[in-house]
């Protein structure tokens, strides 16, 4: 048989809530044309805690359906499902999938905290469509992974993919405080890849976004340090370390 020589330098696997509009649209957006994207959905219809819940259990078998695919590393790309747990208990969900399919796993949430670390920031401002209760996990997450919250503050609303980007960029503007060292816009299903560098720009400060972290943590992880124009400045950094 003919060996084919396939047309793209990386294959890139997420896994997604079956109501996010967003993810794709954004990862797309930050590949080049070298790297391409390919999805599996998860039903979520809702953001309960059980839902998101119910949503982690399933990940190993999405992944495993994109392995199908030969990709060379999968993104469980949802953020809030892995607030919902320990720091340990999301990196240990990223070790399931690899261990199942053999194939380097990360998730979103685990890139965020990562791309915080790499940047340096110990307090941070904290932007989401989430309502008060998820918000309040998302804070004791970070607090658990070391970080000091400045301020957090959500939009009380499960309709995260409708939301306008000047909307988020007002909300994101709106947390940011005199100890702030960094911005984060947490939701995979929420559209920030228009704003990232306005809003470093206006603020100074570096802005770590969902799907931005989990578009670089994900190459990072297979050791690409492609560089993203407009994405924020954590594209500056090659490695998660």
């Amino acid at each position: 048989m003919t060996q084919i020589e396939d047309p793209w330098k990386v294959k890139l696997g997420i896994v997604v809530p079956s109501w996010n509009t967003v993810m794709e649209y954004e990862f797309q957006r930050l590949a080049d044309a070298s790297i391409s994207v390919h999805a599996q959905r998860i039903k979520h219809t809702d953001d309960s805690e059980a839902s998101l819940n119910w949503l982690s259990t399933q990940a190993v078998g999405a992944a495993t359906l994109l392995s199908h695919a030969k990709v060379r590393a999968i993104c469980h790309g949802c953020t809030a499902s892995g607030f919902l747990k320990t720091p340990d208990e999301d990196l240990a969900l990223a070790a399931e999938v690899e261990q199942v399919t053999g194939i380097p796993c990360v998730t979103s949430s685990a890139s965020i905290v990562k791309a915080l670390r790499v940047l340096g920031a110990k307090t941070i401002s904290v932007a989401s469509p989430y309502e008060a209760w998820l918000n309040e996990r998302v804070a004791q997450h970070l607090k658990q992974a070391g970080f000091e919250i400045a301020a957090i503050s959500g939009l009380g609303t499960q309709s995260h993919g409708s939301i306008s980007t000047q909307s988020v960029l007002a909300l994101a503007r709106s947390v940011v405080r005199p100890d702030s060292q960094a911005i984060f816009i947490s939701c995979s299903n929420f559209r920030t890849l228009e704003i990232i560098e306005q809003l470093e720009h206006e603020t100074g400060l570096p802005v770590i976004t969902s799907n931005q972290a989990a578009f670089w943590g994900t190459l990072r992880r297979i050791g690409v340090a492609d560089r993203v124009p407009r994405a924020g400045k954590i594209f500056q950094y090659s490695s998660v370390d």
